[in-house]
């Protein structure tokens, strides 16, 4: 019989193994797929983007879903800590803009061979390969039940099998089931941190495919016009609607909105030029236009938006591209800032989970022990990771998260043994 059973070798399930392990505990790492670390291997563009150095207080603000939880996991171990784990184990880390953390070698596969070198010199043992089909819970021990039919016995058991988004790293929600059957409530699950669609005739002729605004602020709006959320960042036009980092950010806002209102459409609201005021925009405009009566409107505003999106808002504002500044009527000038300023448009939904970065929803943290890890429901059962109601944007926080409640649920599982003797 081990001592802690780990199921899944994502950031979370290596975390709690190592901090078992490091407890001298008996364990035993599953994971399904042929090797660990996948999801790790591809975060953060290949880089790895393994925590965030903000203050504690805007890493929990920058984990909408639930970050809250944390605080207590955050007083016992936290982004600093992880900062100082990773260079014990021979990997420097860099910042970057935002507090966002990099291994200075660029390469995620180096913060995962860290991780396995560790397991090794702590003598983790490892199955992959290995799908768990159930878990049996008993009093004393519980028991792992593997696709071939073997039964592995263990006295805590950590889940930390992942959500649903990025499946292909074999994230396709397989602990969701053990959890309710321990007697764990499953919050709804969407997509976060996920395109957004949209069926706007300019999108689906796909009149702005490919273009990309640099720091925007893009808004999710209520049904009585009212901003829910904005997001200052960049945003990208798609064949299908609308992406980018904004976009994600703003992802779960949307999903949210039409779920809470019944709403088939939510509108989304986009300035162009978060930096300006709107008068003070129509002010530089109007100068600009009287300076240069000859040239066409296009040439004299060229500078102000990226080419496509500055045409395609002249003819929203009904102005001729070609016409000289010296005719352009006053209101047709105000009409355009506007738009700078406040250009709407319905979007219908995301992109299916699948698609997404993030999954939202998951085991209800109500049920779990927020020093712990440890469920309420069942002694000896640990959750970690994605698999929890927990979601966070994108930036090193979804992992950040992943590491530290990892780390809880490990030390936790490994103590509980001796409990148990």
């Amino acid at each position: 019989m081990y001592d802690v059973i780990v199921i899944g070798g994502g950031p979370a399930g290596l975390m709690a193994a190592i901090a078992a392990g490091e407890k001298k505990a008996n364990v035993l790492l599953v994971d399904k797929g042929n090797k660990l670390g996948r999801k790790l291997a591809i975060s953060g563009g290949g880089r790895c983007n393994v925590t965030n150095r903000r203050p504690i207080e805007d890493v929990i603000r920058h984990i909408p879903g639930n970050g809250r939880f944390l605080y207590s996991a955050f007083s016992i171990f936290n982004n600093e800590d992880i900062i100082t784990f990773f260079e014990q184990l021979g990997v420097q880390l860099k910042e970057e803009d935002h507090g966002r953390m990099f291994p200075v070698s660029d390469n995620a596969q180096s913060v995962v061979n860290a991780l396995l070198r560790r397991l090794n010199e702590l003598k983790v043992e490892i199955r992959t390969n290995s799908p768990v089909k159930d878990i049996l819970f008993e009093t004393d021990k519980h028991t792992i039940v593997l696709a071939d039919g073997s039964t592995i016995d263990g006295r805590a058991i950590v889940i930390a099998t992942g959500g649903k988004s990025v499946p292909h790293t074999g994230s396709t929600g397989d602990g969701y089931p053990w959890a309710k059957k321990a007697g764990h409530t499953i919050t709804e699950l969407y997509p976060t941190e996920v395109p957004v669609t949209s069926d706007e005739p300019f999108i689906q002729e796909k009149r702005l495919q490919g273009l990309s605004l640099k720091d925007i602020a893009l808004s999710v709006l209520n049904p009585k016009g009212k901003k829910i959320i904005t997001h200052q960042m960049d945003m990208i036009f798609t064949h299908f609607g609308i992406s980018g980092p904004a976009v994600l950010r703003c992802s779960q806002f949307v999903v949210k909105a039409m779920k809470k209102w019944n709403l088939d459409k939510v509108t989304m609201h986009l300035d162009s030029l978060p930096n300006f005021h709107e008068e003070e925009l129509f002010q530089k405009v109007n100068q600009e236009v009287k300076n240069n009566p000859k040239k066409s409107v296009k040439n004299t505003l060229k500078g102000l938006l990226p080419e496509r999106y500055l045409l395609f808002l002249l003819k929203k504002a009904e102005i001729d591209e070609n016409t000289p500044c010296s005719t352009l009527p006053i209101d047709r000038i105000r009409n355009f800032v506007h738009l700078c300023k406040h250009f709407t448009f319905q979007v219908n939904g995301t992109l299916p989970l699948e698609k997404a970065f993030v999954t939202g929803g998951g085991v209800s943290v109500k049920e779990i022990e927020p020093k712990t890890m440890e469920s309420k429901k069942r002694p000896g059962l640990f959750f970690c990771g994605e698999i929890m109601d927990i979601h966070g944007y994108t930036g090193g926080y979804n992992i950040t998260s992943a590491l530290v409640t990892g780390r809880l649920a490990g030390l936790n599982a490994a103590k509980y043994r001796t409990t148990q003797n």
